[in-house]
């Protein structure tokens, strides 16, 4: 097998792999989105009682009180304010998953950035409490945008080998 056709299947299922991440993620904010809108004629100050609850939660914590006081400030309006930012998310996803499975540089590039964004909030998150959940976020995180960074510098090495080669 030659230097290319390696390069190539590493691209390729890389960037497929990648596309089929994003997609995922921007299906689990569509589910997300969905589950928002079911809680538009509920009782959100019980939804958020019932939360705390179900993750063994108890009131008496700050937290779960600022939560319980968010719930009752929350209406109809700020759900389906919530819903379209998430049908933003989603279509941003669908969008990057789309252009790496079609290998487009324009999405690399996007992923890539995209990803860095993430990475202060990602740190700052394990600094104040580390989980197996943020590291495995993390360390997926740090990866993708590793590896996004790898094919774009490739891609420019041989462009610019093909470009001396023309001269």
């Amino acid at each position: 097998m030659t230097e290319h056709s390696k390069g190539f299947f590493v691209r390729h299922f890389g960037l497929r792999g990648v596309a089929v991440f994003e997609a995922v993620k921007g299906v689990l904010a569509l589910a997300g989105g969905i589950a928002v809108l079911t809680l538009r004629h509920k009782d959100l100050e019980r939804v958020a009682e019932h939360i705390l609850r179900f993750f063994h939660y108890g009131e008496e914590h700050r937290a779960a009180q600022h939560f319980l006081r968010f719930a009752s400030r929350v209406t109809g309006h700020d759900l389906w304010l919530l819903f379209f930012g998430i049908l933003v998310y989603v279509a941003v996803r669908f969008v990057e998953a789309t252009g790496l499975w079609l290998e487009k540089e324009w999405a690399e590039w996007f992923a890539l950035l995209s990803g860095a964004l993430y990475m202060p909030w990602e740190i700052y998150e394990l600094i104040r409490r580390a989980t197996g959940l943020k590291w495995t976020i993390f360390i997926i995180n740090v990866l993708i945008v590793l590896y996004m960074a790898w094919l774009l510098m490739d891609s420019y090495k041989r462009r610019r080998a093909a470009a001396e080669l023309a001269v």
